[in-house]
């Protein structure tokens, strides 16, 4: 005996039919961009200097890269990049393992709207999870891909430590780092980025820091994020 189907029945069965095509449609998508750059793209942390301020330490660098074509390609079709960079600065002690002494740490959001063809950058202060954190920030609007990557990759005059946090006589080092967060992706895209090459653009830096006086710097070569600040006690 055959019993009929009711319309309740048979419109959750069409709703999860539906939703399981679009998921296998985003998770195509993402396997095709995965394939489309044979190559990784090294970056390199360039024109890296930190400066003593009348207000603290701040460190100016260049990072450059060329974008992998997953990457730009996921750019326009309207999926945002977040890079995150962190600064570290370490007190050398020979009788103990190194003291962080000053910690911060910078999201950069990079993402294209299709409908305006604007390129938009925001800047902000700390290490956010989603587009949710970007509340207090510095945004910029730019025309081009290039012009908008050269923003994401410039660093100017970052306050990454206050002057109360060094001995004048100490030695001291700086832990730098620059990625792309993949955990900042869509789930579809998280799926088969991890372990891509394609999808890593990643830089570290260690440096013996001479700090000498402190020295006026412009306003406006400062950024105006605040200082995010977390040490070892």
């Amino acid at each position: 005996m055959r019993f009929p189907v009711t319309r309740p029945v048979r419109h959750m069965a069409c709703f999860a039919a539906t939703v399981f095509r679009r998921f296998l449609a985003a998770l195509m998508l993402c396997l095709g961009l995965l394939q489309l750059s044979p190559n990784a793209q090294a970056a390199d942390i360039g024109q890296l200097k930190v400066e003593r301020a009348e207000d603290g330490v701040y460190l100016s660098a260049n990072v450059r890269f060329e974008l992998p074509m997953p990457v730009e390609d996921a750019l326009v079709k309207g999926i945002a990049m977040f890079f995150v960079i962190e600064a570290d600065i370490y007190q050398s002690r020979w009788y103990w393992t190194d003291r962080r002494v000053a910690s911060a740490a910078r999201t950069i959001r990079l993402a294209y709207q299709p409908l305006t063809r604007v390129w938009r950058v925001n800047i902000v202060n700390g290490v956010v999870q989603g587009s949710s954190g970007l509340r207090a920030t510095l945004n910029q609007n730019y025309d081009s891909l290039t012009d908008a990557l050269s923003a994401v990759q410039r660093l100017s005059s970052w306050r990454v430590a206050d002057n109360a946090d060094l001995e004048p006589d100490a030695t001291y080092k700086l832990d730098f780092s620059y990625s792309l967060d993949l955990s900042q992706l869509p789930r579809p895209f998280q799926i088969g980025v991890v372990g891509q090459k394609d999808w890593t653009i990643s830089a570290q830096r260690t440096e013996r820091l001479q700090l000498g006086a402190a020295r006026a710097l412009s306003d406006k070569t400062k950024t105006a994020v605040p200082l995010n600040k977390e040490a070892d006690k």
